[in-house]
């Protein structure tokens, strides 16, 4: 049986599932029966851009510019109505799915729906044929975001933090790929999702340190010569090491001084990602936060940022997160939940290199 006979058969039993249960409600109110109406619509939208961008590829069609945005957006909609849907009628709130997502947020009946969802962007952000990867992907993330933050200054625990910090961020931007390209972006690209300017910007303040990174870590030195020359003439956002290495110290190696009191305001592993995560998508109120002396009750209130926080799934899901006007960071880290299950296994990923 191929993927589209798989996927239909999945939809057929899922509408099995769920037709009945809609029949079951009884009288709703007005307001019910708006939520209800917005879900099924939204699902069905969400079933058709997946069927029909599974028929185009399995065809071989040619795909359209961005092909993950409108599978983004539908899966947006889905979770949004929803959520909307339990706020109406909290009856609807269900049992707990895989993905870790609020029952309140998500019917775990369509579970099927998200793992087509993440076959097609396997496909879609496939590596291109030039990439090069690492047999050690994970460590070189490690080793790397170390050695930067003990030149950095910061005592060996506090360098260790950095790497298992930037082993979250690997896994946020990509699930832990390395070398992918960007069904929603023509620009981030890469293991770290850098664009081209950010990519000229980490060489740039790479090579400022790296005499003391050669100091600190001769054979990491001598790794990172080879990469630099295997990646010669090439875009160094597809090799592995290079992209982490410009992906750090673009956005994150200076913050790196920021680890010792981070890690006392934010004493979970996990928030102190989420933080370093919020570097990568808003980067400017992160670091006004953080030299604010009150993180967590600082608050962003700019309708562009909080569009961006929108656009990376922070605030996104039902009219309720959406209608927010302003945020504290203390809330924005409470509302990064979608986060919690890439962290997580960055989380086992770290222990087990460290157990090696």
């Amino acid at each position: 049986m191929g993927p589209r006979h798989l996927v239909a058969a999945a939809l057929t039993a899922l509408a099995l599932l769920t037709a009945p249960a809609v029949g079951q409600q009884g009288t709703l109110t007005a307001k019910q029966s708006e939520a209800l109406a917005a879900y099924d619509r939204a699902l069905a939208d969400f079933k058709s851009v997946l069927a029909e961008r599974r028929r185009q590829i399995e065809a071989k069609q040619p795909l359209p510019n961005l092909p993950g945005q409108a599978l983004y957006l539908a899966r947006v909609a889905v979770i949004s109505t929803y959520k909307d849907l339990t706020d109406a009628m909290p009856a609807r709130i269900g049992r707990p799915n895989k993905f870790e997502i609020p029952p309140a947020y998500f019917d775990a009946d369509i579970e099927p729906l998200i793992d087509e969802y993440s076959k097609l962007f396997d496909i879609m952000e496939a590596p291109p044929a030039n990439a090069q990867n690492s047999p050690t992907p994970f460590k070189d993330v490690v080793d790397l975001a170390t050695a930067i933050a003990r030149a950095k200054g910061l005592a060996p625990d506090h360098a260790d933090a950095a790497g298992r910090i930037s082993l979250g961020l690997f896994f946020a931007e990509t699930n832990g790929k390395q070398n992918v390209r960007n069904g929603r972006s023509n620009t981030y690209m890469g293991s770290f999702q850098t664009g081209p300017a950010e990519d000229r910007n980490g060489r740039r303040k790479w090579e400022a340190i790296k005499g003391e990174i050669a100091a600190i870590d001769p054979g990491l030195s001598a790794r990172d010569d080879k990469e630099e020359a295997r990646a010669r003439g090439t875009d160094h956002r597809f090799n592995h090491w290079t992209n982490v290495r410009d992906g750090l110290m673009n956005a994150h190696a200076d913050v790196f001084r920021e680890i010792p009191a981070i890690v006392k305001t934010l004493p979970d592993p996990i928030d102190q990602m989420k933080l370093f995560e919020l570097i990568q998508i808003v980067p400017t109120p992160t670091r006004s936060a953080l030299k604010s002396g009150d993180l967590l009750n600082y608050r962003v209130s700019s309708p562009t940022i909080m569009k961006h926080l929108r656009n990376n799934s922070i605030f996104a899901f039902g009219q309720a997160d959406r209608a927010r006007a302003s945020a504290s960071f203390r809330e924005i880290l409470a509302a990064m939940w979608l986060f919690n299950r890439k962290f997580e296994r960055a989380m086992a990923k770290y222990a087990e290199i460290r157990a090696r």
